[in-house]
């Protein structure tokens, strides 16, 4: 997401903040009521909007170090691969810490198909 609707939506709440504040000090009483009425909804969605921003940034940054930690095993691996799946001899998920038939197979012939057993 970007941040242009924050930006856009803090602005106009700021600027009608500001009409909201000269219209009250020169005595214009329809321009302070109609800015005044637009105030409430226009703070309430820049807050949202805020708010959404921040879980949206703490979510980004919460999942950063596991792809830093990936980064970080493929560079201490020879050749730079990353340590996922097959080719690596990983664990399936629901098998109990069996290698996958393909690694094992192409083990031991010396090279690997490069398929992944469904």
């Amino acid at each position: 997401m970007s941040i242009w609707p924050l930006a856009f939506v803090s602005g106009l709440t700021f600027g009608d903040y500001l009409v909201w504040h000269w219209s009250l000090n020169s005595n214009h009483d329809v321009i302070a009521s109609v800015s005044g009425l637009t105030l409430p909804p226009l703070g309430v969605a820049c807050m949202w909007l805020l708010v959404l921003s921040a879980m949206r940034v703490l979510a980004r940054h919460g999942r950063r170090p596991a792809s830093r930690a990936r980064r970080l095993a493929a560079d201490a691996q020879p050749g730079g691969a990353p340590a996922t799946g097959a080719r690596a001899g990983g664990v399936r998920p629901g098998t109990a810490g069996a290698p996958q038939a393909t690694h094992a197979a192409g083990a031991a012939r010396g090279k690997s198909s490069g398929k992944i057993a469904a």
